[in-house]
């Protein structure tokens, strides 16, 4: 009994101090230090990790830290990177918290796992840390509350083996990362990695009120949040929303032990309607992507090239020695060998320029859900794109908006650069600041075929209005609409056509076998995991799916000249005041 209880003291201490990455007291008299909290004990893959940071400067004069960030997936050396880094200074007889989001590794290639490096460096000391989190084969990135987790997490990680297939370097995979519901973060890109959320009511209660509004987020991205409750709480009661827009909103029953059946919670996560993340970001666009059909492919014309090296050939062989350089000249092969290799590279080079070109073209879909109700004002965006790049002057980028940008593993090809193969691999640099998100690394490379996933939470009074006439409405979108279907109340659908900013439009009864294929189509462009969202959200009465190639979409290299750019936009009516 002593035993057992001891070995489950050193694990609970385990966990405790994986949250703990840095303490560098730097000096003990005045307990000037350092502290690096990861707010969450499990990174989760291409998303982000929230991090909070605290200096307590209590000398005389400034301090000044850096902490710099590597995320990689995978194992010894191979895989993805991603590197990221921030600075921070705490004035002289102050304490200084500051919480960040770090950006971690995308999925792809030989990775299965996910780790964070960090190394702290400046005025106060030096000092570094790693954590790192493995997953099974299709297996959700849930978070479990301090409450669940406790009396839970060693029955949830004896069965999540006979689930899920786990990596051949880790004997198994742990069911969950671990968080207290008092210190979560207020920032929904922290939660962008994680499939399931799973807390007691008396949790949610204790969550501030930013960082709901951040979960809520998260949500109607695709999330799912569970709520364990004894006293028979409601989402009414809890004050959540009965419309979930993308993702999921459960309310379970549970003892007052908070102990939780194992196969039923594991269930509870992976019976979902969409798959995880991981499992899309690796597999929905390797193959088969609809949007890189509709983009087509492109054959590399070799015959040109072997026709110049031929000629190459024949210039610096025989011509070169036997007529530029011919017998008792041939100190000349010193001038005339280099001229023919540099004259061959110029032409090499300006036929790679006329058949590619500069910068590149490509194509966009966007699944936007708008929410005007309850004073959200928000759109909740999804976007993939393929494009195919030409001669590129430069690869750096910045995104003017707070997103969760992706590299996806796409076809293998001769244009390809990130693929599935277990060798794949590349550094996708991400600072997030101000507000914005700039990009470095192989986002994009010369003469390639790229695909992006995309996802951001932005604020927008677009909208469509209803008027006093139920056969009226309006449309506030900057941008025209070519058509837009509403679903009423009463589960009849509507349509409309040509729809223009500020003008009222009239709706037409349409029977239900005419829209139908219309919205599979429009679905069918898609990825799984958003065609799925998307015929999920279409099941709602009182609100619209609008398709439009008119709507801006999240900029990334300008080089890029997008073809197409179609969104289906969705949401509630808007009740006028």
């Amino acid at each position: 009994m002593i035993r057992s209880f001891f070995a489950l003291f050193l694990t609970l201490l385990g966990v405790s101090a994986q949250e703990t990455m840095i303490r560098e007291t730097f000096d003990p008299k005045t307990d000037t230090h350092v502290e690096v909290t990861a707010l969450f004990t499990k990174p989760a893959p291409a998303g982000y990790f929230p991090v909070r940071v605290k200096i307590a400067n209590n000398l005389k004069n400034d301090r000044s830290i850096r902490l710099s960030f590597e995320s990689r997936a995978g194992y010894y050396g191979s895989g993805l990177t991603t590197n990221s880094s921030f600075s921070f200074t705490a004035p002289a007889g102050r304490t200084v918290t500051t919480d960040i989001v770090v950006p971690t590794a995308p999925v792809g290639g030989s990775g299965d796992t996910c780790m964070i490096t960090v190394n702290m460096s400046g005025s106060l000391g030096g000092a570094s840390n790693t954590l790192s989190s493995g997953f099974g084969n299709n297996q959700p990135v849930v978070l479990l509350s301090e409450a669940l987790f406790t009396p839970n997490a060693s029955t949830l990680d004896s069965q999540v083996s006979s689930h899920f297939s786990g990596s051949s370097y880790r004997s198994s995979s742990e069911f969950s990362g671990k968080f207290d519901p008092k210190q979560t973060p207020d920032d929904w890109r922290a939660y962008s990695g994680y499939d399931s959320i799973l807390m007691t009511d008396g949790d949610w209660a204790n969550v501030p009120p930013g960082a709901r509004n951040a979960i809520l987020s998260w949500v109607r991205l695709g999330g799912q949040l569970v709520i364990y409750t004894s006293t028979g709480a409601t989402t009414a009661t809890l004050g959540l929303p009965q419309d979930a827009s993308f993702g999921e909103i459960a309310i379970e029953s549970i003892n007052s032990s908070n102990a939780l059946d194992a196969s039923d919670t594991i269930s509870l996560v992976t019976k979902r309607r969409t798959e995880p993340r991981q499992t899309s970001l690796r597999g929905d666009f390797d193959g088969g992507w609809p949007l890189q059909s509709l983009f087509g492919s492109r054959a590399f014309h070799y015959a040109l090239f072997i026709f110049v090296l031929i000629i190459f050939g024949v210039l610096v062989g025989p011509v070169n020695l036997f007529v530029f350089a011919k017998s008792g000249q041939r100190h000349r092969l010193f001038i005339t060998t280099p001229l023919i290799s540099l004259g061959a590279s110029i032409v090499l080079i300006g036929m790679i320029i006329l058949q590619d070109g500069f910068g590149g073209n490509g194509k966009r879909l966007v699944l936007m859900e708008v929410r005007p109700d309850a004073g959200q004002n928000a759109a909740f965006i999804h976007q993939e794109q393929v494009c195919r790049t030409g001669v590129l002057t430069g690869s750096r980028f910045t995104v003017d908006a707070p997103c969760l940008i992706n590299p996806v593993p796409i076809a293998d090809s001769r244009w390809a650069r990130l693929t599935n193969s277990y060798d794949s691999g590349g550094s996708f640099n991400l600072q997030p600041e101000a507000g914005k998100l700039s990009a470095s690394g192989d986002w994009f490379q010369s003469r390639s075929e790229h695909g992006h996933a995309l996802t951001a939470v932005l604020s927008t009074r677009g909208r469509i209005e209803a008027t006093a006439d139920p056969e009226i409405l309006i449309s506030t979108f900057e941008f025209p609409i070519e058509t837009l279907f509403y679903q009423d109340d009463a589960g009849k659908w509507h349509r409309a056509d040509k729809i223009e900013r500020g003008k009222r439009f009239t709706i037409t009864p349409v029977e239900a076998t005419m829209v139908d294929p219309l919205i599979k189509k429009q679905a069918g462009q898609f990825t799984k995991r958003l065609r799925v969202q998307m015929m999920k959200v279409a099941e709602r009465r009182g609100h619209f799916i609008a398709i439009t190639k008119a709507a801006p979409a999240i900029e990334t290299l300008p080089g890029i000249d997008w073809d197409e750019t179609q969104t289906v936009i969705t949401g509630p009516i808007a009740k006028s005041n």
